[in-house]
């Protein structure tokens, strides 16, 4: 049976503004891509969230962001290589800390918005997030756009890479993200999302708004936890590809099916 994996971006709450349906997309996702604090989340949140994914049984993921909340991390920054090296480093230690408290381990890191973008084209960047992935925990996945610099700079860094792309956005014959609000930016209809994404699997290619197709190798397809249908998109997605003889499964799992890679060691703690 093949493998694959689908996560979706959540603990995007800040304080009590809620954002997103995370409690039910937890029950059909098996990643979780959880926000760290900077562009979306907060302490709360992440441990509330990162103990409902534990209980779930769905991997999780550190969601890094812009420090741009009032942007929600979707504008881009003038970051340098080196300060976003800390910044992820910040950001991952913060979710390992959580997860080790809730004696679960962290799987793998994803940048979020602006940074996602950023490193699908600046190689200098993509590679001080894959330096900070690996000099936090050299068995972390970088998860990153599909045949983009975030693979090249796992490759060069040496470290795992998952291959994505979103079921439920638009891309261009570049192989980038349409930006929201231009045509075509979001796939709404759950359909149309789960014939994209077999096609992906069955035969290698991703349709672009402009009606081409280009060649893509993914591991994990990714919806987002905020879209008003997204409960209806991912359940769409998941039963699509079940029906098809695909397991949906952790993205650990699915990246390395004959032997899984270990995850950061944790100890058994007394839980509150």
């Amino acid at each position: 049976m093949s493998l694959i994996d689908l996560n979706s971006t959540l603990g995007e709450s800040f304080g009590p503004w809620k954002i997103g349906m995370d409690d039910a997309m937890l029950r059909i996702v098996s990643s979780a891509a959880i926000a760290c604090g900077l562009h979306a989340g907060d302490p709360l949140i992440m441990q509330t969230t990162t103990g409902a994914a534990r209980r779930a049984g769905v991997g999780i993921g550190a969601l890094l962001g812009y420090p741009d909340l009032q942007g929600f991390g979707r504008r881009n920054m003038n970051m340098m290589p080196y300060e976003i090296y800390a910044y992820t480093l910040y950001q991952i230690g913060a979710l390992q800390a959580i997860c080790r408290a809730n004696n679960v381990s962290l799987e793998y890191v994803k940048p979020h918005g602006a940074l996602y973008e950023r490193v699908v084209h600046d190689l200098p960047v993509a590679k001080s997030i894959a330096c900070a992935v690996r000099d936090a925990n050299k068995n972390l996945i970088f998860v990153g756009q599909a045949a983009s610099c975030a693979e090249s700079a796992a490759d060069e860094v040496g470290i795992a890479f998952a291959g994505e792309i979103y079921a439920d956005r638009g891309y261009h014959e570049d192989g980038t993200v349409v930006p929201r609000g231009e045509r075509g930016d979001v796939i709404a209809d759950p359909q149309a999302g789960a014939d994209r994404v077999l096609r992906i699997l069955e035969e290698g290619l991703l349709e672009t708004v402009a009606g081409s197709t280009i060649p893509v190798k993914v591991h994990t397809f990714g919806v987002h936890g905020d879209y008003p249908n997204a409960t209806q998109f991912a359940f769409a997605i998941r039963e699509a590809l079940e029906a098809k003889g695909y397991e949906v499964t952790r993205m650990r799992r699915a990246l390395e099916p004959e032997e899984e890679m270990p995850g950061e060691p944790v100890e058994d703690v007394a839980l509150a």
